[in-house]
């Protein structure tokens, strides 16, 4: 007897997107032969250690309006002509596509997966014409969906006020982190008498703190900043520690799996999440490298916004700054470097609330959007 198709669908690479990693094996758990269909970029990866089949369109173009429309049209196309029982819809990009092929499929089920408030991302600002496009898209389709979950209460409510339509919450929380080894920092090529600060991420962007995170550690003495992750802003960045002689206090490293990535945040001393409040996306943004700095043990210096500042002030894990200058992240770090009693206290307290904030206790609610099958 076949199992149910599922055809999860996100407009990345999936080489790091741990939440859709993450739903995918939910689902073959829950009795699904599971497809997940994504991009090949010319740098893309190849994948590995994947437990469910996955797709990669490749491309003429890579970014802007003829990649969207593009690969919306291999999209449709490909769910169009090919068996499915539930398609999963990650974020408005690949709304469209899915929702004009589930029209197509009897008793095929549509789920939608907004991992942020998408019409506010960064990339749409100042661009009228391309936000509006959006815009319509999602006024289109939004209120036909049965079924919607997004990352966090803030976002929801958002949704919720604008549609007046339920939206459930699954957040992108970090499964328990239990490694069968832990590399020491000699391992990883660190220094092993250095303060380190990570500031970890799939999109090291603009307004994402980075720019402030180097200059805080300048002149900052045994000090080591790693920034983990690729995005629109590490050029820029990559060039200005060139110019400026910080090659000694900062680190690059490119992306890397989830748990090679997790091995470097657990050597870190600090956690930074920096998100300033440009946008509405950022000002309730709740980004899974919180989480991941919890599992690994490692306190957090945050930016004061709702959904992050309060999870680190629910469970004591780090400091919450005031203003996202320069002057009071370096001065918070050099505290912290210089309080290793208060430094154990915080750490001892990252420990604690991995055990509630993690992903296996959000499966209670992905138990309600996706029942077992077969």
């Amino acid at each position: 007897m076949k199992r149910p198709k599922a055809i999860v669908s996100v407009s990345n690479d999936l080489y790091t997107d741990n939440r859709v990693n993450k739903v995918c094996l939910f689902l073959k758990e829950q009795g699904y032969d599971v497809l997940l269909i994504g991009r090949r970029k010319k740098d893309s990866v190849h994948l590995t250690d994947r437990s469910y089949a996955t797709k990669r369109f490749q491309l003429l173009f890579e970014k802007g309006f003829l990649f969207y429309a593009a690969f919306n049209f291999r999209l449709f196309r490909y769910l169009f002509s090919h068996r499915a029982q539930l398609l999963v819809s990650n974020d408005l990009d690949t709304l469209a596509a899915n929702y004009l092929a589930s029209k197509f499929k009897r008793s095929c089920r549509l789920v939608y997966d907004t991992h942020e408030y998408f019409t506010e991302v960064p990339e749409l600002q100042g661009r009228p014409f391309v936000k509006g496009f959006w815009e319509r898209i999602e006024k289109w389709i939004f209120p036909k969906l049965e079924t919607v979950y997004t990352v966090n209460h803030s976002i929801a409510k958002l949704y919720a006020d604008k549609y007046q339509k339920e939206v459930l919450v699954v957040r992108n929380v970090s499964p328990k982190w239990n490694p069968t080894a832990r590399k020491s920092r000699q391992d990883l090529g660190l220094e092993e008498n250095k303060f380190i600060v990570i500031l970890q991420g799939a999109g090291i962007n603009v307004d994402r703190g980075a720019e402030e995170a180097i200059e805080s550690v300048r002149d900052l003495e045994n000090v080591l900043l790693i920034i983990l992750g690729d995005g629109d802003a590490v050029p820029k960045l990559k060039a200005h520690v060139e110019t400026s002689s910080l090659t000694d206090s900062i680190m690059f490293l490119s992306k890397k799996p989830y748990a090679e990535m997790m091995q470097y945040t657990a050597c870190a001393d600090l956690g930074l999440t920096l998100d300033k409040p440009s946008n509405l996306n950022y000002r309730f943004s709740l980004p899974n490298k919180l989480f991941d700095y919890l599992h690994a043990g490692v306190p957090v210096i945050c930016t004061d916004l709702p959904e992050v500042a309060g999870i680190v002030r629910k469970h004591d894990v780090g400091v919450v700054l005031n203003e996202l200058i320069v002057e009071e992240l370096r001065a918070q770090i050099m505290r912290l470097q210089h309080n290793p009693e208060l430094l154990m206290r915080l750490k001892a307290n990252c420990a604690v609330a991995a055990e509630n904030e993690c992903w296996e206790k959000e499966t209670e609610i992905l138990q309600l959007i996706y029942p077992k099958v077969g």
